[in-house]
């Protein structure tokens, strides 16, 4: 129980931070005004990257803390066979995706600096509308599988939903904005 408390705080908190940051950011460069541009990405990335870390972390210690909770009437192996398979693709799709953003774009530098290129040239976009919070989730849901967590199915869910709702509200208004600009 504590493990689930924890990681729920910990994606809250990843999520409202980059979220509320993000929407000043775009609302008023409050940090570019405070910082100055270059700076101002700086410390946002240090503390989005710090919390985006912790979650991470805390999602594995929630399915480790709480293996064996999901029941279903197939064998061990194919769990951890299919939950395997959906890492791989989700890490692969992922890494594909981030190496065809521009510089920065992972940590959302295009709020602070101009970007160099307004949208993806190649990767995984001309497929996927949103790799990163699509299929770039699946390692979640394949963790919680490899350790037979239930649990951690339901936060891989809770977390997706938050990280969606973050792109729906602040991300793509600002790529949006960026595109008709």
């Amino acid at each position: 129980m504590i493990a689930l408390v924890y990681h729920l705080a910990s994606r809250l908190a990843y999520v409202s931070y980059i979220g509320v940051a993000l929407a000043r950011q775009e609302r008023d460069a409050s940090f570019t005004r405070r910082y100055g541009a270059d700076e101002g990405f700086r410390r946002f990335r240090r503390v989005a990257a710090t919390l985006m870390h912790n979650d991470a972390a805390s999602f594995v210690w929630l399915c480790v803390a709480t293996r064996h909770t999901l029941r279903l009437d197939v064998p061990p192996g194919v769990m951890v066979g299919v939950g395997g398979l959906l890492v791989l693709i989700g890490l692969a799709v992922k890494f594909w995706a981030a190496a065809s953003l521009a510089p920065g774009a992972y940590y959302w530098r295009d709020f602070f600096l101009p970007a160099e290129r307004t949208e993806p040239a190649g990767g995984p976009y001309p497929f996927l509308k949103n790799p990163m919070y699509t299929v770039g989730y699946l390692p979640a849901y394949g963790c919680a599988l490899i350790a037979a967590s239930l649990p951690g199915l339901i936060a891989s869910v809770l977390d997706q939903a938050a990280i969606l709702a973050f792109y729906r509200w602040v991300e793509k208004p600002h790529v949006e904005k960026m595109l008709t600009s």
